[in-house]
């Protein structure tokens, strides 16, 4: 019995990647959640997606296992074709209603085989594949939805014109062995108690048929961006072959326009929608990849707003290495062309009007709100923002105006993959702040069937080689891959699949086990640093020992190096199966090594985002521990004085540091560093340089980042040539009134050869701080030179009154950069106008200069946490889109700007994210490591102590027994399985449960 009033459940509306991460996040931390999605399956928008960028990781393939364990685990119920339609209550207890549209088909008896869809006669516009291609009136929606079964139109079936006509077509019914349809199943309102909502029910794209001057619906191959993803993905109504919807012909020459819907005042999209400019590229990157020509591929944008991390690169890459070409330039309307091509008229720079002729025309259209989402917050009493996105409370990162309610995703704003798993992770965070006296009241522990002893059976091994759509489909010949793994010694079974990774895949593999009494399985697809724990899941639910299982990584090694060798890379294909199959027969059962969980956390790193994320964990009733190097918290955000939306920073930062130095959960340490780290998640021992040592099961790292010092534009050498944060202060304290010609200069330090990416919040804050000195003194001349204004999001607001305020906007090459000069009459900034094209003089009371964020010397956290550091010197995640908060170290997190740039709202989501995630190791009772472990055999070790010296995770070391024999010992605790170890052993003592040396060498041999 429950001994607190606060309901130990979460309400989740939306399963698009924000809300399956929420749901996985609170689920794993203690609280049982109700995910609530308006279409038949989960997933929101993503499945629709070919591939992310900047690593072209395949959309399906990092989302599917998210999916599967969403849908398996036993403290997430999902409820698809549902709606929330009425909330009441109070945040702790509110009582939801939700009403569950009839699907027609039973879930829980259909089997997902398809065949009611063969028999349907009548086809339908597939608004999956954006009319692009057909369904049936009964359809799944797409291949690998979960759950993985069918559902009826009721517009569209013929059945429902007359139900009590027995005659009236009922094919599907004929067709269903597992007799799951009934055209009499009525909808259904259920009513559940929750502790809290959480709405992340995405977004739309914007109809380009609403601005004529794009044609869009009239010319055949004028497409919006999510058509071209159809297009261009596996899934898709073409199979992922590139061509044009007019006559199905491989277009030589394709165009992208930017800014479709947003940036767009007349219409009311005022916003930038953030996500354009990189999918763009994405995209044009990944058709020319497609295509077998060298495709002409174009994009025509204003500014290119490549801000988040890694994106720069991509960009330039794309330019670089793959040669797409950018013109920046102003689109006047689109005409019909000879062939069904389209043409483009538009203005360069200099005022040049330019016609040119496309195959293929792709709108880069904006995202704006959910309709359906729009109607609820209103029901619901959660505030809009002008733009009906929801207004997210200022400085929280996910509240919304109704307590107990939080907003994560598309909903609050325009964001991209990594943003928006950020933000589910935040809003989770806080969710289980608010209902942490009810942690664990209504979660179940999931129980598994003991493992089956497969000690001396015959090895019976399974494989399943995955198409991936296309992704291995389009080059390796995966059936010919499966028929030759049948004829490998020890193999039983072998089939291929679609997607392996889908739910069905899941449930045949458990069948197969079964059926043919499989001891040994190998899945041939992609990446096992995405997929492996997932398939492991599947063969622990199967009664197997989840180490029974090898991976083969036929899609990174095979058909994405090979592609244009499509026999070689199958040939390849079937070499690493016989490998995997060679390891396989000798695989043996791992067993994992239970520890118990040392509850508390250390956050390194007094800023912002760390004093955030301790506060979060501290309120859920964990003891933190923050050290800060600095002899005072509150780190660079000291030195702000105005938020980008007009928030006082120094009161926000002094009431969040006396939040922090009056809590109980928390130990706050200044003036020091950390010394040494030894131990593992669940067991970390800290020393600090004070001495004192700090025990904890999890560590938060958010050691933040500094301004660069420019080295360039006369600075610290003349007092008028000022950062911005300088800048800033000077405004504050009024010693700026008797200046009246003020030049921002963007991009100092940033976006060159020595920090090849954005800082991302320079414009912003240039264009900032410019409205403020306007604010005090509107005669005050104003220049920003800049080379791109990424003023994202909600920003752009900014921008268009800064423009309209006389703030002149003045665009510089990288090979024409400002030029500051002392001279007798002054200081001079000389730049050239690149529509005038010729050189303006200013003298300038105020140069600010955006100088980069550089991060901190990370180096020796890096090494003692043994997490990695990109090539600029920020922490590198565990996963880009996935896992951005996470390290691959477990038990290991970050946030803020020890991560990459950003403002201070997205410090403090990530700081709540960044406790979001830990929490969910810190709800544990106990650690459970995959045994995965180094073990010394004792007899041939000789104590030289290199598996000492060469061992990353300090596991190894050396211990004299009672008998005075010394010998190597590996703790499997610290150990990561890495074999560092056994490959430096000289008297070959070490091995790797799970990779031993006979394994490799019987890898090796195959190949022979």
């Amino acid at each position: 019995m429950s001994t607190t009033n606060k309901v130990g459940a979460v309400l989740v509306v939306g399963s698009g990647i924000a809300g399956i991460q929420a749901s996985l996040d609170l689920a794993e931390s203690g609280y049982y959640v109700y995910l609530v999605e308006k279409e038949p399956a989960i997933g929101g928008t993503m499945p629709m997606l070919d591939k992310t960028f900047p690593t072209n990781d395949c959309s399906m393939c990092i989302l599917s296992p998210k999916l599967v364990d969403c849908g398996r685990h036993l403290n997430i119920k999902t409820l698809t074709n549902s709606e929330l339609v009425g909330l009441a209550g109070e945040p702790g207890h509110f009582k939801a209603t939700i009403r569950t549209k009839a699907r027609y088909v039973d879930p829980a008896k259909c089997t997902g085989c398809g065949s009611c869809a063969e028999a349907c006669p009548v086809k339908v516009d597939d608004e999956f594949n954006q009319g692009l291609g057909k369904r049936k009136a009964i359809y799944k929606l797409y291949a690998q939805a979960f759950p993985n079964a069918y559902a009826i139109d009721n517009s569209k079936c013929l059945k429902f014109k007359n139900l009590n006509n027995d005659k009236l077509c009922g094919k599907c019914i004929k067709a269903c062995q597992a007799g799951a349809i009934n055209h009499h199943m009525q909808d259904e309102e259920i009513e559940i108690e929750v502790g809290s909502v959480l709405l992340v029910p995405g977004f739309e794209i914007f109809d380009p048929s609403e601005l004529a001057l794009y044609k869009y619906g009239q010319l055949k191959n004028v497409v919006t961006s999510l058509e071209f993803e159809r297009i261009l993905s596996a899934s898709g109504p073409f199979g992922g072959h590139l061509v044009r919807p007019s006559d199905h012909k491989e277009p030589q020459k394709i165009a992208w326009i930017q800014c479709v819907g947003s940036r767009n005042c007349r219409i009311g999209h005022g916003y930038c929608s953030s996500v354009c400019c990189m999918y763009a590229i994405k995209q044009s990157v990944i058709a020319k990849e497609h295509a077998a020509y060298d495709l002409n591929a174009n994009i025509f944008y204003m500014d290119m707003r490549t801000y988040g991390k890694d994106f720069e690169k991509y960009y330039e890459r794309a330019q670089k290495q793959y040669g797409v070409n950018f013109v920046r330039s102003r689109v006047y309307g689109l005409d019909p062309g000879e062939e069904d091509n389209v043409k483009i008229r538009y203005a360069l720079e200099d005022g040049t009007v330019v016609t040119e002729e496309y195959d293929m025309v792709v709108l880069s259209v904006g995202l704006e709100p959910n309709r359906k989402a729009v109607e609820l917050a209103k029901q619901l009493g959660v505030e809009l923002n002008q733009y009906n996105f929801a207004d997210v409370t200022k400085l929280t990162g996910v509240a919304s105006s109704k307590p107990g309610i939080y907003v994560a995703g598309a909903f609050s704003g325009p964001r991209d993959i990594p943003e928006t798993v950020m933000q589910a992770s935040a809003a989770a965070g806080e969710v289980q702040k608010l209902l942490a006296e009810a942690k664990g009241t209504l979660t179940k522990t999931k129980e598994y069937p003991a493992p089956k002893d497969v000690t001396g059976e015959i090895v019976r091994t399974g494989v399943f080689v995955c198409h991936c759509g296309i992704n291995i489909g389009s080059v390796v010949d995966v059936p010919a891959v499966a028929e030759y793994a049948k004829t490998l010694p020890g193999v039983v079974y072998a089939t291929d699949k679609l997607y392996a990774c889908s739910q069905d895949s899941s449930a045949q593999i458990k069948e197969a086990i079964e059926q043919y009494g499989l001891n040994r399985i190998v899945v041939a697809s992609c990446s096992p640093r995405t997929h492996e724990p997932m398939f492991q899941e599947t063969l622990k639910e199967a009664g197997l020992n989840p180490h029974l299982f090898e991976m083969a990584n036929i899609r990174d090694h095979c058909s994405w190096v090979h592609q244009n060798e499509p026999e070689k890379a199958t040939e390849k294909a079937k070499d690493l199966v016989r490998m995997a199959v060679k390891k396989a027969a000798l695989l043996e059962p791992v067993q994992p090594v239970t520890l118990p969980m040392n509850h508390d956390a250390l956050v390194i790193g007094g800023g912002v985002s760390g004093m955030t994320a301790a506060l979060n964990l501290a309120d859920q009733g964990y003891q933190v521990y923050l050290v800060e190097k600095a002899k005072e918290l509150g780190g660079i955000a000291k030195r702000i004085r105005y938020g980008m939306g007009g928030e006082d920073v120094p009161a926000f930062l002094n009431r969040l540091i006396n939040q922090i130095q009056n809590h109980t959960n928390i130990k706050v340490y200044t003036g020091v560093e950390i010394a040494d780290v030894q131990g593992f998640m669940g067991n970390y021992q800290t020393k600090l340089t004070n001495g004192e040592e700090i025990k904890h099961g999890v560590a938060i790292i958010a050691t933040g980042a500094a301004e660069y010092r420019p080295q360039e534009y006369l600075y610290g050498q003349n007092p008028r040539v000022r950062t911005l944060l300088e800048v800033e202060g000077l405004l504050a304290e009024g010693r700026l009134k008797n200046s009246n010609n003020f030049v921002f200069i963007q991009c100092v330090g940033s976006r060159d050869e020595e920090r090849p990416y954005c800082s991302r919040i320079c414009c912003t804050k240039s264009i900032k701080l410019a409205l403020k000195i306007k604010e005090q003194k509107p005669g005050a001349n104003i220049f920003i030179l800049y080379r791109d204004i990424r003023t994202y999001g909600y920003f752009e607001d900014l921008y268009t009154e800064a423009r309209r305020k006389g703030i002149i906007f003045v665009r510089y090459s990288t090979d024409a950069k400002p030029v500051v000069e002392l001279t007798s009459t002054g200081t001079k900034v000389t730049f050239t106008d690149h529509v005038l094209n010729r050189p303006v003089e200013i003298y300038a009371d105020i140069i600010g200069l955006a100088s980069a964020i550089v991060p901190n010397d990370n180096t020796t956290l890096s090494k003692l946490f043994k997490v990695p550091l990109n090539a600029e010197g920020f922490f590198l995640e565990a996963h880009l889109k996935l896992r951005p908060v996470d390290f691959g170290t477990d038990g290991v997190f970050m946030c803020g700007l020890a991560h990459g740039p950003k403002n201070l709202e997205e410090n403090i989501a990530q700081g709540k994210a960044a406790a979001g995630r830990a929490a969910t190791a810190l709800a544990k009772e106990n650690i459970q490591t995959d045994g995965k472990a180094a073990f010394v055999n004792k007899r041939k070790c000789m104590a030289c102590g290199v598996c000492v010296e060469v061992c990353p995770a300090k596991a190894a070391s050396l211990v004299t027994d009672e008998r005075g024999n010394t010998a190597a010992e590996v703790n499997p605790a610290l150990c990561k399985g890495c074999g560092a170890c056994s490959s430096s052993c000289r008297c070959g003592a070490i091995n790797v449960k799970g990779c031993s040396n006979e394994q490799i060498m019987a890898m090796v041999r195959a190949l022979a």
